[in-house]
C-alpha cells in the first residue's frame, strides 16, 4: 500500500517534535508547506502521492508558488520546509532518493533587520498611559523584550519562577526547548515589579506562573504582543516597520556597538550558530561607516 499524505504527515510531526525537538510554531510552518504540496498534488488529477512525486513535480509546485508577489525569502522558506520533508521520509524509508535534491533555492541578499534608536524605544516606552490598567504591564513587555532581547515566544511563555532576582536573570525556554540565563537589568524588573501589583488583581485562569496576563487572567497571544509593540510604536510617530523582533534586533545591535564579545551576545541571544549572530556586526559595520561620514573632516 502506497504512503498516504495523512500517514506522512503524522509520520513528520512526530519525528520534528520527537526527534528534532522543534517549537510548536517551526512545526506548524512545515506541516503547511507539507499541506501545501499535498494541495498541489490533489488538483494534479494524478494524486500520486508523497513518495511518488518527482523533481519535474516539485519544480512545477514552487514555480506555481512562488508566482505573483511572493517575495524570494518566502519562496526559500518554502523551498526548505520541502527539503526538510522529503530529508525525513529518505530516513524513513519511504523513498529511495531525495527528488529535492536539485531543487535550487533563489539567491538572497544580505538582509539587515529593522533596528530602533535607544531615543526611538524612550519615546514608545514614554507614550504608554500608566493610568490605564494594562500600562504598567505593556511597559514591563516593553523593557523585558528590550532589555533581554527575548523572542515572542519566549515573552509569552515567561514565568514568576524564572525570574531569579538576586542573581539578575531570567531562565528562558528557546528554540527547541533549549533553556539559557539570560541577564536582566534592574530598569526591567522594576517595571515587572510594578506591573505586578496590577497583576495580582487579576483573576488568572490557568496558570498562576505566567507572567503577562489579559484582562481576563489569560496567557498572552503572540498575535496581542504584535499588536502591543506595532501600537505603541504607532503613537510615538515612529514609520519604521515594528514588530517584537525590532527589540532584539535592537538589544544585539546596541550591545555590539557598545563593544559587547560576540559570543556573550549569542549566548544572550540563544542562537545556534554564531553565524546567526554575525548579522549584527554588519549592522554595526554600517553604523560605524555612518558615523565617520557625519564626522570626520575628510568625509
Amino acid at each position: 500500500m502506497s504512503l498516504t499524505w495523512k500517514t506522512a504527515s503524522k509520520n513528520f510531526e512526530n519525528y520534528l517534535r520527537l526527534e528534532k525537538s522543534l517549537s510548536e510554531n517551526s512545526i506548524a510552518g512545515y506541516l503547511n508547506d507539507v499541506r501545501k504540496l499535498e494541495e498541489f498534488d490533489m488538483e494534479g488529477g494524478n494524486k500520486k502521492g508523497p513518495s511518488s512525486l518527482t523533481y519535474h513535480d516539485l519544480r512545477e509546485f514552487i514555480n506555481r508558488e512562488g508566482s505573483g508577489w511572493v517575495s524570494a525569502r518566502t519562496q526559500a522558506r518554502l523551498i526548505s520546509g520541502i527539503r526538510a520533508f522529503y530529508r525525513f521520509l529518505l530516513i524513513d524509508g519511504e523513498i529511495t532518493e531525495n527528488p529535492t535534491s536539485l531543487l535550487e533555492s533563489p539567491r538572497l541578499g544580505l538582509k539587515l533587520p529593522e533596528v530602533l534608536t535607544v531615543t526611538e524605544i524612550d519615546r514608545i516606552v514614554g507614550v504608554i498611559d500608566l493610568s490605564r490598567p494594562d500600562g504598567h504591564r505593556n511597559k514591563a513587555i516593553i523593557e523585558t523584550l528590550y532589555g533581554c532581547g527575548l523572542r515572542v515566544s519566549e515573552l509569552v511563555n515567561l514565568r514568576l519562577t524564572d525570574i531569579h532576582y538576586g542573581e539578575g536573570f531570567v531562565s528562558v525556554t528557546g528554540k527547541g526547548n533549549k533553556q539559557r540565563f539570560v541577564p536582566i537589568g534592574r530598569k526591567a524588573l522594576k517595571e515587572i515589579d510594578l506591573y505586578t501589583i496590577d497583576r495580582n488583581r487579576i483573576p488568572v485562569i490557568h496558570d498562576e506562573n505566567i507572567v503577562f496576563l489579559n484582562r481576563r487572567g489569560r496567557k498572552l497571544t503572540r498575535s496581542m504582543i504584535f499588536t502591543i509593540t506595532r501600537d505603541l510604536a504607532g503613537k510615538a510617530g515612529i514609520l519604521k516597520k515594528i514588530s517584537p523582533h525590532t527589540f532584539r534586533h535592537s538589544f544585539a545591535t546596541h550591545m555590539i556597538e557598545a563593544g559587547a564579545d560576540l559570543r556573550a551576545v549569542q549566548e544572550m541571544l540563544g542562537h545556534e550558530s554564531i553565524m546567526t549572530t554575525e548579522i549584527y556586526t554588519h549592522i554595526d559595520r554600517s553604523f560605524l561607516r555612518d558615523t565617520l561620514i557625519m564626522f570626520h573632516p575628510r568625509s
